[in-house]
């Protein structure tokens, strides 16, 4: 799949976190406990939030909804929102260990 990750790239953090915590199929509640879970309290969606990001990313292709049963819909990723996701982690990934770097750097600089 060719994807223009520009077009995608970089995640907010609250995307980021919806679209990683549906690696496993989840409904909105579910999916909100989740992300306040995966990032130690420092993100917490709201349901319209949550709801509108479902939009969004649905339009875009990158989540799909799997099933509805009563008012409760779940969600789970596609093969592109898959790939995104990827490709947002090298970047993070090259982003802590430059910054990392740059830490060990100017500590070393105050250990002088």
């Amino acid at each position: 799949m060719d994807i223009n990750y520009a077009k995608y790239l970089p995640l907010s953090e609250a995307t980021f976190y919806v679209l990683a915590a549906l690696r496993e199929p989840l409904h909105g509640y579910a999916l909100m406990q989740q992300v306040e879970a995966m990032s130690e309290g420092k993100v917490v969606i709201g349901p319209g939030t949550l709801y509108g990001a479902f939009a969004a990313l649905e339009k875009q292709g990158l989540i799909e909804k799997l099933s509805e049963v009563e008012r409760r819909k779940t969600y789970g990723l596609t093969d592109k929102g898959r790939l995104v996701l990827a490709e947002q982690v090298k970047r993070l990934t090259i982003m802590v260990r430059n910054g990392q770097f740059a830490l060990s750097f100017l500590n070393r600089g105050e250990a002088a």
